[in-house]
């Protein structure tokens, strides 16, 4: 029973403490007042932008001051963007009892006009009461938000990478469209779209199973050429060995479903000269190409951050590029962001040369000039006259070595310096390619005789031939005035 009393007045002890405790905190709230602040959550909000920061705090007692800081550098300063000093403002009356309690709400609003980049991050604001026992002291809250300003996107570009190429007529190759996309906070949502649908796309990650799955045939499994050039003739007869039900492959369309099967011909077995595949022919300059019914998309992106936080964005779409089916096709790249009331887009027009027009300056050339023979544009299509992706320039002289010894030299531009009169009517090629085509065309070089040159080595001529028949003649003049003095 002792012990049982003693633990009976630990505990009364302890309860005695903490009901102390209790009344004390009640007696310094109620000497100090009571004050809670909070800061108006807010979205973030677009560059540009007028943003209105509201701190709305509640308390019992006086108010002594209102300090907004903007915190920067990670949080390791503060810099002091507005002050609110009650003991100088009349609106605040300092007279009243202190001793009297009274909830009052109050709210300090700051205003940022056109927001920048710099103003994202975090705001605080403090707020100090004075303490109810001594005006000298004063009681300090403060609440915090995060500024997040976005960015629209400044820019937005659609380019081919590794370009300019050659024109490969022997075997597919793959083609890559970036779209590059600058300024943009958070980073924005990019996609392609083609004649003005969206393309399916499948991450660059994935096997290249997928790519069989689907019916795309890789390089390597790509079947040989049967013939490089292909008349009217061949092209009829390549299409009637197709079934009468095989429509041609259009990338927007489905195949209808085939059978390759050796019995889906007849009894016996087809010979391998004579195996039915699907193939279509671009042009006489095209080979016969393996098609896909449904042509795969490879997506690909990545992002770099800047200084001020805005991000690029280079979006990457890789396929096996059709010069049939994608000749004249519109590659679209669209971006969503939530700063951008509708979408942003570049777009690009896939288009092989056709008709480079060339110019010869000057256009009378003479012996010695420095001539300069340039691609001026090509032949105007439906769709005007730019191609892309950027085309390659390569020159040859027809029978023979450039004016430098070299065989060809690439460039819009052909500048062959001090022509001779041994390159009069010779004939200059330029080819144009990219990865849709290949076209070429020629010029021939006039070389005239240029007169201050012809005049020049008359000149140079004669004073030769005089100084060489001025000796003898002079000798002829002393032998005979020595015969008639002897």
């Amino acid at each position: 029973m002792a012990s049982l009393s003693s633990s009976d007045k630990k505990m009364n002890t302890v309860v005695t403490l903490l009901l102390l405790l209790l009344c004390f905190s009640a007696l310094v709230d109620l000497v100090r007042g009571y004050l809670t602040v909070t800061i108006e959550p807010l979205p973030p909000v677009v560059m540009g932008d007028t943003v209105t920061l509201k701190c709305n705090f509640r308390t019992d007692g006086n108010l002594r001051e209102i300090v907004w800081f903007r915190v920067t550098e990670g949080g390791s300063s503060k810099q002091k963007i507005f002050t609110y000093d009650a003991m100088y403002n009349t609106n605040f009356s300092h007279m009243e009892d202190f001793r009297r309690r009274e909830d009052l709400v109050y709210q300090s609003t700051v205003r940022l006009p056109e927001v920048q980049m710099e103003d994202n991050g975090p705001y605080e604001c403090h707020v100090g009461i004075y303490d109810r026992a001594s005006r000298d002291k004063v009681v300090l809250a403060s609440g915090s938000i995060t500024l997040a300003v976005m960015s629209p996107p400044k820019s937005i570009s659609v380019i081919a990478a590794d370009q300019p190429s050659r024109f490969n007529r022997y075997e597919a190759q793959n083609f890559t469209l970036v779209c590059i996309v600058t300024g943009g906070k958070p980073a924005p949502v990019v996609y392609f779209k083609r004649d003005g649908e969206l393309i399916e796309v499948v991450p660059s990650a994935k096997s290249s199973n997928a790519a069989e799955s689907r019916g795309l045939f890789s390089v390597k499994d790509s079947r040989p050429l049967i013939s490089r050039d292909l008349d009217d003739t061949k092209l009829q007869k390549s299409l009637s060995l197709l079934e009468p039900d095989v429509v041609p492959v259009r990338l927007d369309r489905v195949r209808p479903h085939q059978s390759y099967t050796p019995g889906a011909l007849g009894q016996e077995s087809p010979r391998p000269t004579t195996e039915i595949i699907p193939e279509t022919v671009v042009s006489r300059e095209f080979p016969r190409w393996v098609l896909s019914s449904s042509p795969l998309y490879y997506f690909n992106h990545t992002q770099t951050e800047f200084s001020d936080g805005t991000m690029e964005v280079q979006a990457m779409l890789t396929w096996h590029l059709n010069p049939q089916l994608d000749n004249d096709a519109l590659f679209s790249c669209e971006v969503k962001h939530p700063a951008l009331s509708m979408p942003m887009q570049a777009e690009v027009t896939l288009s092989a040369p056709k008709g480079p027009k060339l110019s010869m300056t000057p256009s009378r050339a003479k012996v010695g000039d420095t001539v300069r023979i340039a691609v001026e544009g090509f032949q105007v299509g439906t769709k005007g006259n730019e191609v892309f992706p950027e085309p390659l320039f390569t020159w040859t002289r027809v029978g023979g070595l450039l004016l430098d010894g070299s065989s060809e030299r690439e460039g819009k531009v052909l500048i062959l310096e001090r022509v001779p009169a041994e390159l009069n009517g010779s004939m200059y090629r330029c080819t144009v390619e990219n990865p849709l085509g290949s076209t070429n065309t020629h010029t021939r070089l006039i070389v005239f005789e240029n007169p201050r040159i012809k005049k020049e080595t008359l000149q140079f001529n004669v004073a030769d031939s005089g100084g060489e028949g001025f000796g003898p003649t002079l000798m002829m003049l002393l032998l005979s005035v020595t015969l008639e003095f002897t």
